[in-house]
Parts: C-alpha cells; sequence; structure tokens
C-alpha cells in the first residue's frame, strides 16, 4: 500500500506523539509498503522552531527509509487559547497545500491533535478519491474542557462537531487506550470503525547498556534516592506539586529531578528560585543517552497530571519507563486512564493531585521500602510487555489494510 501518516509532530522530537509517529511510519516501511509522513519542522516540546529550519516554508528529508515532508507553522512563544489555534490551523491550512501536491496514497493515517486535521482530511480524500484513518493520541476537546482551558459556548460545540464530522467520514478511528474507545462510544462512534492501536516501546532497545554514569554528571551520590519527572513541562502535567512536596521532605537524600522542556518552564523555574531548597533539580530535555541513563538510576518515576486532565489520557513516557524496569509514582484523578493502569499492573502508587503533603510522604516510604519497590519494578516490565512494538504496531498495520480493503470494495472506488 502506499500510505501517508499525516500529523504535527515527527523525529527528530524524542517526546510526545513524535516517537509514536516515527515508530509507526518505520514499521510500515519494513513490512515494504510506500510510506510518506506529512509533519512540521521539529518544535517540540521546547515550542520553539530550530534556527536551521526558521524562514523554511517546505523541505523534504528522508529519514531511514521514510520521506518526511516538512511544513511550516506558527509556533507561539507564549500559550494562549488564540495562539494555539493559530499553531495548529496554521499547521493545517499549509499541510493541506502540500498534501494536494503529492501523489495519491491508497489510505492516510491522521493523527489526531490537531483535530482539524480530520476535517482536512475530509476534504483532501473526496478530492483525491481516497480514505483516512483518524488516531486519537488525545481527546483534544474533552481534555480542554476538563482543565477550564475552554469553556461551554460556541467554540466548544465548534470543536465538538468537528470532532465528530472526522470521526463519521473516517474509515477508521483508534484510540491508545481502552478509556478514549469507551468516549468513543459514548459519541456514537459506530462499533465497527472502532479500534485500540496502544501507543508501543522497543523493548529490547530499553535493555541496551548505557555508558553515561548519570548521578556522576549531575553530581548526586551513589546513596541518594532520587525521583524523576522527564517529559513536557505544561499546564497538563501539573508539575507544582513537585515543587511543594519538595518543600516538605526530610532528611537530604531524596531528590526530585525534572527534565524537560514546555511553555511553563520559566514558571517553574521561578518558583524554584523563590523556594531556595535543595530536594529539587531543574534539568534541560535530555538527549537519548542521558535521558536512558537517567532511568537506569532513578528509585523511582514521577508521572503527573493536573486535575481535571480526563480519564482516556495515558502518558507515553509511562511505557518507557516501564520497559526500564522503574516503578512508577503517578499524581493524577482516580478515575484516570493512568491511575486504572497503575492499579491494573501494580507497579506503583497513584496519588491524588493537589495534596504535596501524601506525595513527600510516600517518597519517603519508597526509600524505605526497597524491596516494595523492585516488586514493582517486575510487575511493571510484566505489564509493559504487552505492548512491544512486534505487536502493536502489526496491529496497526493490520487494520489499515482490513479498512483499505473495504474501502476499495465499495462500488465507485
Amino acid at each position: 500500500m502506499r500510505i501517508i501518516v499525516w500529523g504535527i509532530n515527527y523525529a527528530p522530537e524524542v517526546t510526545g506523539i513524535a516517537p509514536c509517529n516515527t515508530a509507526l511510519c518505520e514499521y510500515l516501511v519494513a513490512q515494504g509498503n510506500d510510506v510518506e509522513m506529512l509533519t512540521s519542522f521539529a518544535y517540540y516540546p521546547q515550542w520553539k522552531t530550530r534556527e536551521e529550519d526558521a524562514f523554511t516554508l517546505y523541505r523534504t528529508d528522508r529519514i531511514r527509509g521514510v520521506l518526511v515532508h516538512r511544513c511550516w507553522k506558527y509556533v507561539p512563544q507564549k500559550g494562549s487559547a488564540i495562539r494555539r489555534i493559530l499553531h495548529e490551523g496554521s499547521f493545517v491550512a499549509i499541510s493541506f497545500l502540500r498534501a494536494l501536491l503529492l501523489p495519491k496514497a491508497d489510505i492516510y493515517v491522521v493523527v489526531s491533535p490537531p483535530l482539524l486535521l480530520g476535517a482536512a482530511a475530509w476534504l483532501l480524500t473526496t478530492i483525491r478519491g481516497s480514505c483516512y484513518h483518524f488516531h486519537v493520541q488525545d481527546l483534544q476537546p474533552d481534555a480542554a474542557m476538563g482543565l477550564n482551558m475552554l469553556q461551554p459556548g460556541t467554540f466548544t460545540r465548534l470543536l465538538y462537531r468537528l470532532e465528530a464530522f472526522a470521526y463519521r467520514h473516517a474509515t477508521g478511528v483508534s484510540g491508545i487506550g481502552p478509556g478514549m474507545i469507551e468516549a468513543f462510544r459514548k459519541k456514537n462512534v459506530p462499533e465497527n470503525k472502532l479500534a485500540l492501536l496502544a501507543n508501543g516501546f522497543d523493548l529490547k532497545a530499553a535493555q541496551t547498556p548505557v555508558a553515561v554514569d548519570f548521578r556522576k554528571k549531575h553530581g548526586f551520590r551513589p546513596d541518594d534516592f532520587l525521583a524523576v519527572y522527564s517529559g513536557n513541562l505544561g499546564t497538563k502535567q501539573g508539575l507544582d506539586i513537585l515543587i511543594d512536596a519538595a518543600q516538605l521532605l526530610h532528611g537530604n537524600r531524596i531528590h526530585i529531578v525534572i527534565c524537560g522542556e514546555g511553555a511553563r518552564k520559566s514558571f517553574l523555574e521561578k518558583k524554584l528560585s523563590e523556594n531556595k531548597q535543595t530536594h529539587i533539580r531543574l534539568l534541560p530535555l535530555l538527549d537519548d543517552a542521558d535521558y536512558r541513563a537517567m532511568l537506569a538510576t532513578a528509585n523511582v518515576c514521577l508521572i503527573t497530571q493536573q486535575t481535571g486532565s480526563g480519564n482516556a489520557f495515558l502518558p507515553s513516557k509511562l511505557l518507557t519507563t516501564l520497559a526500564h524496569r522503574r516503578p512508577v509514582l503517578s499524581v493524577a484523578d482516580a478515575d484516570s486512564a493512568l491511575a486504572q493502569a497503575v492499579a491494573e499492573g501494580d507497579f506503583g502508587i497513584n496519588l491524588p493531585p493537589d495534596n504535596p503533603s501524601l506525595l513527600a510522604q510516600t517518597l519517603e516510604q519508597f526509600q524505605d521500602d526497597p524491596a516494595q519497590l523492585e516488586r514493582y519494578q517486575e510487575n511493571g516490565f510484566r505489564y509493559v510487555s504487552r505492548f512491544d512494538h512486534s505487536r502493536v504496531l502489526g496491529e496497526f498495520a493490520t487494520q489499515l489494510a482490513r479498512e483499505h480493503s473495504l474501502h476499495y470494495a465499495t462500488p465507485g472506488h
């Protein structure tokens, strides 16, 4: 099949949706498909276009056998609802024009967010006589409402109508967790369109030894207890609780490490400078070697979500953490997909948001109970084995082949 994957994130971005899109394209190429990626220039999670990509409208790269068509988009320096709309809208518009000039694909894999890509994909496939699969990594309207970033009104109703439109015209609709599939059902997506296509992870790569000594490089002692967070520093992550909890820790052996970039980094830096305490360290986004070295030596990994993030959002960093045999201390609503996964896999503890005292207390308990942490490590590795790339990407390829056959078997195609 000729397949075009259409989404805003791709390598060399190393966090968020980009690694998932990259793995999918490379797997489909390895299976003998003609695959191209239609995406933007790298910007995430720093929310800054690289200097070498600035002022470039279009460019085509080849990365490990995949033709990657990059398109300009507006990248806001400060977050707001209007700027986010302009950011996503500019990518959708510019990439749509680029898609019109590319040879027709048998099927387009549209990765949301941006939500508006669904309407663009319908228009493109109507013009080209093709079809699209709508793959949802984040239920944007639901999350925005839950976080009070949007209020009920005309604009919100428009978003939900765009969402329903995208589902209605897609040959298939997939989500990355059971909570998403249930949400689709409540949104009246037909059962025969639904597919659970989880994000995967390369378990073999996670077991490759690393030469970097993270503790020595960053000045930590061998007996320090490291609780680490790595990824996007945004509103949805609710990272303030880590700084608040650090002030309540006793002794000097527990250290919270926050690594990453994002819209709230400057806010976190300011809050840290005001608190002047030594239990927390803020580091930039790590390269792959340093990131894996950090995971290899961490005592526990932190995954936080702001209250109201929704019950269908499952952070991709969870699989990475478990694949490196790290226990998890999550902070999320009790009905969230993250909390449910922690309970199901028994690889850590989930705590409610907005309770830094309980978080500090739990870190101290973890420090005093290494046997419990070892049990969580083994449970987590067993849990993550079901998400190995060879399995989940194979399911994705099978789903696309099925939809392609059904679409082109219909009279008129």
